[in-house]
């Protein structure tokens, strides 16, 4: 044990911040670092081939058999953890005082070279361990309560998102609300104009009727008749009832159709004509289109979608105004639909200026707008791109300066977490 290395061994072992014993078969000490020494205040060389029990008396004697016991029948370290709270050997009692320290320990046996077995002892304290496992219990504490008001806000976050977009859409009625009322007042001012004709009619009509008793021949009925343009009567008053008929189907139209767009607290996805949507929303912004473009419609066979129709047709207005707005005269405007085994899609492709390539990674950002001060919000593209989002679809873009641009919108026949509907077309 006098070698160089033994010597270095020797040396490493007294630097380690804990404490290593050495006891025979018998529990007797062999020896100790001088972890221990400093520790206890017990000197080596007056301990050693005395028991453990009696060296250290404030020894917990039953945990320490148990540990010896197990360590016999099975051969195996046995570790006690800082945990379990109670400290295997009280080093320093009397500084301790009332404080219970904190100490892990290892107990295992070996043999030497001899084939003598001994035991090793190994006790060090863990209450800088212990501290910081309470310091990172404070922290996932507070980690938690962080989490916690995180997903408050990101619930307060949706709420806002689904008030702005409501804000928006009613907003975007009542920008359009102009236009609708015109459109409302074009059909009601000619049925008005056909019942103020219609009435002249009917008291033609009725004097005709009376003169059957006034007349003294037929003849003269007959000239009151002529006099009175019977025949242009006869044929005008049909065109004028079906003309008046379509002017408040017109209404019912507009009206059905505003109805069918402002639905504010649908957020259920259930099965719904895309089609149906798509002339809905023309419908409702067609005062908007007329004057600016011809609209193309390019519709393919669709099945029934998966969707929240009403924010579906948000989109389609949103992308429909736009695309009125970029054409600066008179232009074309062309709404088509497609579908593959999982996608329903629509686009609506416009004859205008186009879309600056240097801004066209910014189309979607909120209250971003290429469109002049009081012409637009900003809110129309981003709360579309959300839309699409929340459908689990995708919004992509193509335009070339004076080219004009599309915007195609692809969604999801079924929801993924839904499974399709019994009769519904795969």
């Amino acid at each position: 044990m006098d070698s160089y290395p033994a010597k270095l061994f020797s040396a490493l072992v007294d630097q380690i911040e804990m404490g290593i014993v050495v006891l025979d078969a018998d529990l007797c000490i062999q020896g100790w670092n001088d972890y221990i020494s400093q520790r206890s205040g017990s000197d080596l060389e007056g301990a050693i081939g005395r028991p453990f029990i009696e060296v250290f008396p404030s020894t917990d004697s039953e945990s320490f058999a148990g540990m010896v016991d197990m360590a016999r029948k099975r051969g195996k370290h046995i570790y006690n953890h800082w945990l379990q709270r109670a400290p295997l050997v009280r080093l320093n009692p009397k500084e301790e005082g009332d404080k219970q320290p904190l100490q892990s320990t290892l107990f295992f046996p070996f043999e030497e070279s001899s084939g003598q077995r001994s035991y090793g002892l190994v006790m060090y304290d863990t209450s800088t361990v212990a501290q910081s496992n309470k310091y990172l219990d404070a922290a996932l504490t507070a980690l938690a309560n962080e989490q916690h008001e995180q997903t408050q806000l990101l619930h307060q976050l949706e709420t806002a998102s689904s008030q702005l977009l409501q804000s928006e859409k009613l907003a975007a009625i009542g920008q359009l609300a102009a236009g609708v009322a015109h459109e409302i007042n074009n059909p009601i001012g000619y049925v008005f104009s056909n019942l103020n004709s219609l009435s002249g009619y009917v008291n033609d009509l009725l004097k005709i009727i009376d003169a059957v008793d006034e007349v003294g021949s037929l003849d003269e009925l007959r000239q009151i008749k002529r006099s009175l343009e019977y025949d242009y009567i006869r044929s005008d008053v049909g065109e004028l009832i079906s003309e008046s008929e379509d002017g408040l189907d017109r209404v019912k139209r507009i009206i059905g159709a505003l109805k069918d767009f402002s639905y504010i607290d649908e957020e259920e996805f259930r099965p719904a004509d895309l089609h149906r949507g798509l002339e809905t929303t023309l419908n409702v912004v067609n005062n908007e289109l007329k004057y600016k473009a011809e609209v193309v419609k390019e519709y393919g066979e669709l099945p029934e979608l998966e969707c929240i129709l009403s924010q579906v047709n948000q989109v389609v207005m949103n992308l429909l105004v736009n695309a009125a707005h970029a054409i600066e005269q008179f232009g074309r405007i062309t709404l088509r639909t497609g579908c593959d085994q999982t996608y329903v899609w629509f686009e609506v492709e416009d004859s205008g200026a186009g879309i600056d390539p240097k801004v066209l990674n910014r189309i979607f950002e909120p209250f971003f707008t290429t469109k002049p001060v009081g012409k637009g919000t900003g809110l129309g593209l981003a709360l579309s791109y959300n839309i699409v989002q929340k459908h689990n679809g995708r919004i992509e873009v193509r335009s070339e300066a004076g080219a004009g641009a599309t915007f195609r919108v692809y969604l999801p026949i079924f929801q993924p977490s839904k499974k399709p509907l019994p009769g519904t077309p795969k």
